[in-house]
């Protein structure tokens, strides 16, 4: 098991799209293969090889149940670079960030504050769903364009969850 990419280790094509519901049942009884506690009276070195076939289970699942972590990956398999240092983004996008990252910031001098954050995270999860929807036309079409798409759609769901994450943490803040 150990050393297999992700997709091969849950018996999936790689690809974008997955049904998080079989990946979820998958995930289960890989766990329970594998599980440590399985092999509690085995030898040492079984022992050893179920915490790292667990782990591998573990990280395989985080990154196919993230559709971030996905595409990541999935640019990744197919040779694309993310570059972390390249900056360049569409100006009307960035546009965007700032606007989001501004409601965000008035947000506590709102009549209702958790009100506003929840329309801001409705709005926030809508540009997310586009992209994901964007990443997935881009996924099935896989011709170097669309891979060139798909990472620039990658860099905008990075923004995208950084923001979300602000919003989690003002949301527990104001709760």
């Amino acid at each position: 098991m150990l050393q297999q990419n992700h997709f091969a280790l849950f018996g999936l094509e790689p690809g974008f799209g997955i049904d998080p519901h079989y990946l979820a049942e998958r995930y289960r009884e890989l766990q329970r293969q594998v599980h440590p506690d399985r092999f509690a009276g085995a030898s040492d070195q079984e022992r050893l090889l179920s915490v790292q076939q667990a782990a591998q289970v573990n990280e395989a699942y985080q990154t196919l149940k993230s559709p971030l972590r996905r595409a990541r990956y999935l640019l990744t398999l197919r040779g694309v670079e993310l570059n972390e240092q390249d900056t360049r983004m569409d100006p009307l996008f960035l546009m965007e960030q700032i606007e989001l990252r501004e409601a965000l910031a008035a947000v506590a001098g709102k009549g209702d504050p958790l009100a506003a954050l929840m329309a801001l995270r409705d709005t926030i999860e809508t540009k997310e769903r586009a992209l994901v929807t964007s990443l997935t036309e881009a996924f099935a079409r896989g011709d170097e364009a669309a891979l060139e798409e798909a990472r620039v759609s990658v860099r905008k769901l990075q923004f995208m969850a950084r923001l979300n994450s602000e919003v989690e943490e003002l949301e527990e803040g104001l709760a």
